[in-house]
This record gives C-alpha cells, sequence and structure tokens, in this order.
C-alpha cells in the first residue's frame, strides 16, 4: 500500500448533517487576564491553525518529477493564472468590487480635518445596510442556512466578522485587529464548507490570492480615501502601521520550494527570489510588488510615507537584513503575528467571539501566564474609556513563551480540527513561540530631552544607540527586529554590525 501524502492540518469542518448552535458573535476581552484566556482558548487554537494552513499552501511547490531541481519550483503569485479559482472565491472577489463600487458613492468630505475622513461612516453605514443582500448574493442559500439548533444563523456569524473587517467608524481607523476579523471571516466560511476540498493547498492558494490580497487592495483604497488613522499602531516600533497578512503570505512565496508540508524548512529562499534587502530599493519594490505580496505592502508604504525608508520603517529595514533567507523571516513574521497581534490587548480587546471561533478552553492547551501586556493592563472591572490615557505599555515584567498550536505533535485536537498525520513543527528550535516585546526587558531611555519619573518613555529596540538618527556626515545604525538575528541590511546608510539579537538569537534549528 502507497504512504499516504503528509497534508497541513486544517480547520475541521462542521458537519452538514448535524446541527449547529451558532452565536452573535460578541466581545469577550475586557481586561489582561481575558488575553491570557484567549491564548488558551479553542479560537486562538483555530485562527493559528488557519494561517499555517494558508501559509503552507504559499509555499512554493517542487515538480514530483524533479524534486532535486530548485530551477523548476512553481513560485505562487500576484494575479497567477495557474491558481485555479473556485466559483465561491470568484464570488467573493466580485463582493469585494461591489464594496469598493460604494466609494464612489461616497466621496470624501472636503472639509478641513486632522483625523479620518467622516465620510467613512456614511460608507461604513451603507455596507452595514446592505450586508444581509450582499451575502445572499454571493455565498449560496445552502451555506448561509446552514443547520442551526438556535435562533442566530450562521449568516449571523459571518456579518459580524464581515462588517468589522474594515475599520472602525467610530474611531475612523484601521488595523490589524480589523485585518483579523475578516481572517475570522474566511475561516467561517472554511468550516462552513463553503470552499472545495483542497488538493496539495489548492483551495488555500486561491484564498490568498484571490480574496485575501483583492481585500487588502480595498482596504489600501479605503485607507487613502478616508485618511484612516492606524489602529493601534506603535508608531515606528510596530511592523506596519496597518496589516500583517501580506509579510506572512509575501515571505512564504520566496520560501524554499517543499513537495510536501514535511519539507518545510527554516532557512534559505527560493533561487529566483530578490534580496530581502531589495526593500529598501524604490526601483525593486515597484518591480516586485505586482507579483509578491510582501513587496506589494511595502510598496504602499512607499506610497504614503516619504523619506528614507530605514526612518519611517525601521523595523522592516531590520528584516532586510536577515541572512537566513526568506524561510527564516517567513517563521518570524509567523512568530511576531502570534506576539504583537494576537497577544496584545489593545488589539484583540474588539475581536468578538461566536461559535465557529468560540470563547471555550482548548482541553489541549496549557495555562498561559500572564505577559508584559497582560499583566499591566487594567482588570476588566476598571477598563478605561477608550479616550482614556491610561498607558497600556507599563511596568514591564518578562514576556512568557505563548503556545504555539501547532506544537509537537502537530495533529490538533479532535474538538477543533480535522484528523491529520503528525508533522514536523517548522517552529520547532527557533525558540519561545512568541517574540518579546520590544520594550520588555529594557530600561528607560535617557538623554538631555527624557523626562524623568513615572512618566518616562520605554525604550525602543535601538534605544542603547548614541543617536537616533545619523549625525551629519556619518551612517544610520540598523535597529532590530524582535527575532532578526541577521545584521542590517548593508549599504549606503547602514551599519553592518549594528543589530541587536534576539534573546533566543543562539539557538541552532533542529
Amino acid at each position: 500500500m502507497a504512504s499516504q501524502r503528509p497534508t497541513a492540518p486544517a480547520l475541521k469542518k462542521l458537519d452538514p448533517d448535524q446541527r449547529c448552535g451558532f452565536l452573535v458573535p460578541v466581545k469577550r476581552i475586557h481586561g489582561g487576564e481575558d488575553v491570557n484566556f484567549f491564548l488558551a482558548s479553542r479560537a486562538y487554537a483555530d485562527i493559528m491553525t488557519f494561517i499555517f494552513q494558508l501559509n503552507t499552501a504559499m509555499l512554493p511547490r517542487r515538480n514530483a518529477d524533479t524534486a532535486k531541481d530548485t530551477e523548476s519550483a512553481k513560485e505562487w503569485i500576484i494575479n497567477d493564472r495557474d491558481v485555479s479559482r473556485p466559483r465561491i472565491v470568484q464570488s467573493l472577489a466580485k463582493l469585494l468590487q461591489d464594496l469598493t463600487a460604494i466609494i464612489e458613492e461616497v466621496p470624501p468630505d472636503p472639509g478641513p480635518r486632522r483625523f479620518g475622513n467622516v465620510s467613512f461612516r456614511k460608507w461604513y453605514d451603507i455596507v452595514k445596510e446592505r450586508v444581509t443582500e450582499l451575502l445572499g448574493k454571493f455565498i449560496s442559500r445552502e451555506i448561509l442556512d446552514f443547520k442551526t439548533t438556535s435562533d442566530v444563523s450562521a449568516r449571523g456569524e459571518l456579518e459580524a466578522y464581515l462588517i468589522g473587517s474594515f475599520g472602525s467608524s467610530q474611531r475612523l481607523d484601521y488595523g490589524t485587529g480589523h485585518e483579523l476579523s475578516f481572517l475570522a471571516f474566511l475561516g467561517c466560511l472554511w468550516k462552513l464548507g463553503a470552499f472545495p476540498e483542497s488538493n496539495d493547498g489548492d483551495s488555500e492558494r486561491a484564498i490568498v490570492l484571490g480574496i485575501i490580497e483583492p481585500y487588502l487592495v480595498l482596504v489600501r483604497r479605503l485607507i487613502l480615501t478616508y485618511t484612516l488613522e492606524p489602529a493601534g499602531s506603535h508608531g515606528v516600533w510596530g511592523l506596519d502601521d496597518h496589516a500583517f497578512l501580506p509579510y506572512i503570505f509575501g515571505s512564504a512565496q520566496f520560501s524554499p520550494a517543499i513537495n510536501t508540508p514535511a519539507d518545510i524548512v527554516t532557512e534559505g529562499s527560493l533561487p529566483s527570489a530578490p534580496n530581502p534587502a531589495d526593500v529598501a530599493k524604490a526601483n525593486a519594490v515597484e518591480r516586485e510588488r505586482k507579483r509578491n505580496m510582501y513587496f506589494s505592502a511595502i510598496g504602499f508604504i512607499y506610497d504614503v510615507k516619504k523619506g528614507p525608508f530605514w526612518e519611517h520603517s525601521p523595523i522592516l529595514y531590520d528584516v532586510s537584513g536577515v541572512k537566513a533567507g526568506w524561510a527564516k523571516i517567513n517563521k518570524g513574521m509567523i512568530k511576531m503575528y502570534n506576539a504583537e497581534v494576537l497577544s496584545k490587548f489593545p488589539v484583540v480587546q474588539h475581536f468578538p467571539f461566536g461559535s465557529m471561533f468560540a470563547w471555550e478552553k482548548d482541553p489541549s492547551a496549557k495555562s498561559i501566564q500572564a505577559s508584559v501586556h497582560t499583566s499591566s493592563q487594567p482588570k476588566a472591572s476598571t477598563v478605561p474609556s477608550p479616550t482614556s490615557s491610561t498607558s497600556a505599555y507599563s511596568s514591564p515584567r518578562p514576556q512568557p513563551q505563548l503556545r504555539d498550536p501547532l506544537a509537537d505533535p502537530l495533529t490538533p485536537s479532535a474538538s477543533s480540527h480535522s484528523s491529520q498525520p503528525a508533522l514536523r513543527n517548522p517552529l520547532k528550535g527557533m525558540g519561545p513561540a512568541t517574540t518579546a516585546a520590544p520594550w520588555a526587558k529594557a530600561a528607560p531611555a535617557a538623554g538631555p530631552n527624557v523626562p524623568s519619573g513615572p512618566n518616562q518613555p520605554t525604550r525602543a529596540p535601538w534605544a542603547n544607540r548614541t543617536t537616533a538618527l545619523p549625525p551629519p556626515g556619518g551612517t544610520m545604525v540598523g535597529t532590530s527586529a524582535p527575532w532578526a538575528t541577521g545584521n542590517a541590511a548593508a549599504g549606503k546608510g547602514t551599519d553592518a554590525e549594528a543589530s541587536t539579537r534576539a534573546p533566543w538569537a543562539d539557538k541552532k534549528p533542529q
């Protein structure tokens, strides 16, 4: 008997012959301790499983007949005609086109203002009014009317996540929490069986290239049209003001080719991939953004920000100096997403939980100890109003190791995932499942212009440098991402030896 071909763990689909108790998704995270519960919940495990599932599909593939010939690898690119798009993918792409067309109905208000354009609220209200009609137009009744034991339909959960995907009409902002909501929307559709059975990641690739990339295009237009503010951004201390997923899937596009998920490596790049340092070259970014999601996101930064790349995007600039290749960047991005998005109260506090992304303890999860961020958040009974000036980043404490839902054995629990053969964890040997917050263990910044006392600012990863900007006639000192073990990209205006080291940088991949 031929051996079974290893496949990536995937979200478990609901049984269409059984009724499900759907729920209207509601806010559950009110304080730091709730983040700890979330990190040990079924919802967290499902989110991470779905990300690994999509990420694995975006890795290049080698021809089975020429497994040793890396030059014959198939790279998945934006608008790739070789990626088949099922009917549901085409329908959701048209849904996004209809949402984009609403922008033409609601031009931005011409009045002067500093933050956000109030016309976004009108666009948002129109989407809320039409969302039921739009879902009925582009998603089959079989999915929307999935058998239920409650007064809530599957449509109710889908609408909640879709509406939450485009920003806040109250705060006039958009960030990674809204991006997470769209990921949950697609995850719900997967669980409801909207996507066909996948052959070596075919459906997942169609989701990423046929739905997520067009979604990002729509969001970027919303940001530019209505000048939406970054939601929960750390400024230069963050990876990107608005998005994170394109950096995960885009780095996967340039990683070494595989035959099966068991072949995933932690270092190296596709032979045809550009140098990571090319993100600092405007002409290279313009060339690559048309085919790669990572460079497409970088290209949007070039569209909205001026000045040297190392100055307005120091974390991305530091990542560009990783010498171990795109595979290393890809695994680091997943770890950073775990730490900087899913583990941060300001980001996940607005994420709602229903039945498909459930606020329930994952039986296979260990208890999560408080992190530097969750321990410093106010208790649920004392959560400040959105206008409060209470800091969310005080009292630094050691950052704990967060749970990897795909830790060995890699087979997900039967309660929330389908049965799959145990595979090697691609993150094993790379240190903790999360990166430390850049300021988690650093002392307060020092300098002639830094205030003293309890209101001292926390220290950025590059705060131990003598200058934040290059002195006259000097060079810029490279910053360091929490997990970037490579030196800053060499070249004009860099210091190739100035990169700081992550706490686990000396560990070698197994």
